[in-house]
């Protein structure tokens, strides 16, 4: 009898040290205010080489020479917001996100996608997420260089184009368009 009460016993602490808890249905989340949090960061300076002094051109393979304001990357990203502040983005080598307030994005997972990502090959795929409060410069209408991409920020929307491969977006409230 001893031994089936500690038989018992061993297979409940056994049964009981595998179990796992989980919860049934959907997440919800609260609507877009379209307020982001507000997080104290710093504002990077963009800053310029002195007239005369040209920056030493990296090696690349480049088919369209980069061009306008360069902007400097912090960790290997360099983040943006347009002048409205209607639209977000972070950028690096591969690829361009941003998130905006799209007047009539396509749905995700249920819900209006507020990002898109554009991959240097290509590739459009719209998002979920939020990008929190990232240390954006703030563009002028103009154009500008970063990472490897041209960026023409202009009233009727942000082209990005990859310097090395052509392909880009221009994207606005109203939707984003590739090339």
């Amino acid at each position: 009898m001893n031994t089936r009460l500690v038989a018992a016993g061993l297979l409940a602490v056994a049964a009981l040290t595998g179990c796992q808890s989980s919860i049934d249905g959907t997440a919800t989340r609260s609507p877009d205010t379209g307020i982001e949090p507000d997080f104290p960061t710093p504002r990077p300076t963009r800053s310029t080489p002195p007239p005369g002094t040209p920056p030493p051109a990296p090696p690349s393979t480049t088919t369209r020479a980069p061009s306008g304001e360069v902007l400097s990357p912090q960790n290997g990203y360099v983040f943006i917001q347009t002048k409205s502040g209607k639209t977000r983005c972070q950028l690096d080598e591969q690829e361009v996100g941003c998130e905006s307030a799209f007047t009539n994005a396509p749905e995700v997972e249920g819900e209006p996608a507020n990002g898109v990502r554009l991959t240097a090959d290509g590739r459009v795929s719209w998002v979920l997420g939020n990008l929190g409060a990232i240390p954006a410069v703030t563009l002028d209408y103009s154009t500008y260089s970063a990472l490897g991409w041209t960026i023409d920020a202009t009233e009727d929307g942000t082209t990005f184009t990859n310097d090395g491969t052509g392909h880009g977006m221009t994207i606005s409230t109203e939707g984003v368009s590739s090339f």
